[in-house]
This record gives C-alpha cells, structure tokens and sequence, in this order.
C-alpha cells in the first residue's frame, strides 16, 4: 500500500488536489478550477487517489464530492519517519563513499604514470576481544578467513594464507558489477604471532594492477589481542587508482567485520 500511496502521491497535480481536499471537501468541477486542469484529467486523478485510499467520493445528486483521508496518510507518514531515522542511523556507510570518492579525487590527480604511488604505506591497529590464538584461526583457516575478509556487499568466491613460506595467498571476491582477485604468496609465518605476504590485485587477464606486502603481528594484550597490520605499496599502475584510493576505507571495514565476528561467537 506504501508503494500505491507513494505513486499516487507522486504526481504533482494529485499532490495539489489532496492540499486542496486537506482544506476540505470539494467538487470534481471546483478541483478543476483550481488546478487549471480539464475536468477529464482531474477526475482521472482522482480516480487514482481513491485507488490509493487517499479519497472517498461522496454522490450528491448530480454532483460527486471528494474527501481526504487522513488515515492512510498518517500511516504513510510513519513509514516516511522510520525510513528516515534509518537513513539517519546509517549515515556512516553514506560518509565512508563521501571519502572514498574524495580518495579517488585526489588520487587521480597525483596518478600521471606508472609507480605513481610505490612505497605509500599503512597502519591499521586494532584491539580484538579474543585471545591470539583464536585470532590467528581466523586469518589462517579459510572458513573463517571468508566470513569477515570482504567489504560489505561483496561475496567471498575463494581465499586462504596458507601459514608457511612459500604459501599461497588469495583473495577472490564479487559483487553484482563484477569479479575481483588478488594472488601473491607467504614469505614468512610464526604460528599464533605473525604472517608476512603479498597481494597482488589483477585485472581479467591476470595483470597487476598493484601489489600489496602485508605484515601482520598478534600479541597478547589485556582483554584479547592488539592486531597491527602494516601494509607497503609497490608495482602501482595509473589503473589502479580506486584500489589504492580505497586502502584504507576497505581495510578499515574489513576488520570492523573480523571485530564483530569475534565478539559475536565470544557471546
């Protein structure tokens, strides 16, 4: 009904027409009169209207009189204000593609030929409720590794960091636009306290948009783990702006997601 009354409400001249009747009721002739409009075309709106629930004729005699309904309104206007106050409580996922999009701005300018961004660097530091061991399960075995290593709206299709040097490192993942794929390898691994690797993003045809060297540290630290990830840049091609650009927001979200998984099986 929602969607009837949103559609009918739509139009501007069945806008206009419920203002009038909002002021009381009125004959399809005077409706008429007001609007501009011919007395086909409004009865039309009307007809319309009433579909929706938003009037009710009344015949008297030779003339057909129109009312409003408040109801439906005041029922449309609640559903309005819930869907407000969900935009408004998710307004942080709107301000995470304000900057990803200035990122992207930004790094198209400083993007004027190959290796434009090589040896960029990052930081992420996070506190975790789990001990290092659990912590290190979810980096190491690929169940878990897939339940939080994507941003949100992205489908993990294959990942693993395989916990030796020489190991293989990959990350597939898709969204409705499209596939996505990084391969690169372990150099180095301590059970439980640190993985060293490299990502390397790729096109369709197995091109390197860029590569990423990762060095992860866990460690023991009062109410679970302190998680450091350092992350070095190389081999950037000018194609790979919107995957530099959004480094930081992606990893940012990505280990919110490992963050709240833990908590939800600690609970």
């Amino acid at each position: 009904m929602e969607q009837q009354i949103a559609a009918a409400l739509g139009d501007g001249a069945r806008w206009r027409i419920v203002e009038l009747l909002a002021e009381r009721p009125r004959s399809v002739g005077e409706l008429a009169e007001l609007t501009g409009l011919r007395q086909p075309q409004t009865t039309k709106h009307l007809q319309t209207l009433a579909r929706a629930g938003l009037v009710t004729v009344f015949p008297l005699g030779q003339r057909r009189v129109y009312a409003v309904e408040a109801a439906p309104l005041r029922d449309f206007g609640g559903r309005l204000r819930e869907l407000i106050a969900t935009i408004e409580a998710n307004e942080g996922e709107r301000d995470v593609l304000a900057r990803y999009q200035a990122a992207i701005g930004e790094d198209s300018a400083a993007a004027d030929r190959d290796r434009w961004a090589d040896g960029r660097a990052f930081t992420f530091d996070r506190l975790l409720a789990a001990p290092p061991d659990v912590v290190w399960r979810h980096w190491i075995e690929p169940a878990l590794l897939a339940s939080w290593w994507a941003p949100p709206s992205m489908t993990v299709t294959d990942c693993v960091i395989e916990p030796w040097s020489g190991g293989r490192a990959v990350l597939d993942y898709r969204d409705a636009e499209g596939r996505y794929r990084s391969a690169g390898k372990v150099h180095a691994a301590t059970e439980i306290e640190h993985l060293e690797f490299d990502l390397s993003v790729l096109d369709a045809k197995g091109a390197t948009f860029f590569t990423g060297h990762y060095d992860l540290k866990l460690t023991e630290a009062p109410g679970g783990t302190r998680l450091r990830l350092d992350l070095r840049v190389t081999e950037t091609t000018v194609e790979a702006v919107p995957f530099i650009a959004g480094i930081e927001t992606g990893w940012g979200q990505v280990l919110d997601n490992l963050e709240t998984r833990l908590t939800q099986e600690k609970d």
